[in-house]
C-alpha cells in the first residue's frame, strides 16, 4: 500500500472551490476565543465544501497569524462573514430559511445519531465558546439543539472536534 502523494489528489484550485457547487450548510461560530478553533474550523469547512462560516462576537477573522496557521489556507476558499451578534445571524439565517441547531447540552437536545438532514434542506449549525457553549438566548432562538453523545469523564470535546463530527454525519448520510 502506497501513500498518495499531495499532487495525486486532484485538489480543487481556491478559484474551481470558489465556483463549485457547495453544501447548503453554515457554520456560525458564537464567542470562538481560540484563534486555532476557528483557523480549524475554516479547514473543515473547506474539505466538506460548505457554504459558509459566520463569525460572531469575540470570534477572531481573518487574516490573523494563528487563524491562518491552522487554516492552511482555507480563509481564501471559504466564505465567511462576520456579525457581532449571534442571535441576529441565527435570526438573519432563519428569515432567509436556514434550519438552524445549536451543538449543545440541552434538555430535549436531539442526540447527533438521530439527526436526519435533507441535502435540499438548508442548515446551519451553532458552535459555542469553548467553556461557556453557545450562548442560552441564541438556543433558545434556534429550531433545535444537536448533542454529540460522550462517554467520558470529560463534558465537551474540542469546537474544531465538534465541527468534523457534525459535518461528517450531516453530510454522510448524502454519500
Amino acid at each position: 500500500m502506497r501513500k498518495i502523494r499531495n499532487e495525486e489528489l486532484d485538489r480543487l484550485t481556491v478559484e474551481e472551490y470558489k465556483k463549485s457547487e457547495k453544501n447548503k450548510i453554515t457554520i456560525v461560530l458564537d464567542n470562538v476565543r481560540s484563534l486555532q478553533n476557528v483557523g480549524s474550523a475554516f479547514r473543515t469547512a473547506d474539505a466538506f465544501r460548505i457554504e459558509q462560516i459566520l463569525l460572531c462576537g469575540i470570534t477572531g477573522q481573518p487574516p490573523h497569524r494563528d487563524i491562518t496557521r491552522s487554516a492552511l489556507g482555507a480563509t481564501e476558499s471559504v466564505n465567511w462573514s462576520y456579525q457581532h451578534d449571534c442571535l441576529t445571524a441565527v435570526q438573519a439565517l432563519q428569515q432567509s430559511g436556514w434550519k438552524v441547531f445549536a451543538i449543545e447540552q440541552v434538555q430535549a437536545a436531539t442526540l447527533l445519531q438521530n439527526f436526519n438532514h435533507n441535502q435540499e434542506e438548508r442548515v446551519a449549525f451553532v458552535f459555542g465558546h469553548e467553556v461557556k457553549g453557545v450562548a442560552q438566548h441564541v438556543v433558545d432562538a434556534c429550531d433545535g439543539s444537536i448533542e454529540i453523545p460522550q462517554f467520558g469523564s470529560k463534558h465537551s470535546l474540542n469546537i474544531s472536534v465538534s465541527v468534523g463530527i457534525v459535518l461528517w454525519h450531516t453530510l454522510a448520510q448524502t454519500l
